[in-house]
């Protein structure tokens, strides 16, 4: 019996079956539109902050054109990583939020933040070694879209306004500048369009 050759086969070389290009996503191309996506928040952590809560939040951001070039996504990361957010080269991460939304930061953390934690109202117990946050729901959206994101926004801001676009020069410092700022020209339109 003769053994069938495989169509597969040319010239004695197996050839490739599938497509091996790389899958256009934002962590490898430049998108055409902001791309909004999800991970799985982590044991112990949930999203608080949805899709429709980020659309609606860039849509009352006063300079958003002037933001949208080369970001390309907005991703709702794990939590448990000991940080707020991330930004890297177009792509922002806001990370999940404890299940039981009360969280320990220490105080340094909590000095440089007091302005908005003051604002939202939020309850707070200062410990010997920290201060133990009692966040809301509310709460929570709000300090994810007026603080994080919008720190986020500014690494990716500054990135874009640098002469190689490759990253953020001017570091923590202008991100959390550029996070006041905006934070204070929006906020009545924030409360306006969410609530509290």
């Amino acid at each position: 019996m003769n053994r069938k050759t495989t169509p597969k086969v040319k010239n004695g070389k197996v050839q490739k079956k599938n497509r091996h290009e790389i899958t256009p996503n934002y962590w490898d191309f430049r998108q055409d539109s902001l791309q909004i996506d999800i991970e799985s928040p982590g044991k112990g952590y949930k999203h608080f902050l949805k899709k429709r809560d980020i659309i609606r939040f860039l849509e009352i951001l006063p300079n958003w054109k002037e933001i949208d070039i080369e970001l390309d996504a907005i991703l709702l990361a794990q939590g448990g990583g000991g940080a707020d957010g991330w930004y890297i080269n177009g792509v922002i991460g806001i990370c999940a939020w404890a299940k039981n939304k009360t969280c320990s930061m220490d105080r340094e953390y909590f000095n440089d933040h007091q302005d908005i934690f003051q604002r939202l109202e939020l309850n707070y117990e200062i410990k010997k070694d920290g201060v133990i946050c009692h966040f809301t729901e509310s709460q929570i959206i709000a300090y994810q879209l007026l603080h994080i994101l919008l720190h986020e926004i500014g690494h990716h801001h500054d990135r874009i306004n640098t002469k190689n676009k490759n990253d953020s020069a001017r570091g923590e410092n202008y991100a959390e500048e550029y996070a006041v700022k905006y934070e204070k020209k929006i906020w009545d339109l924030y409360f306006n369009e969410f609530g509290y």
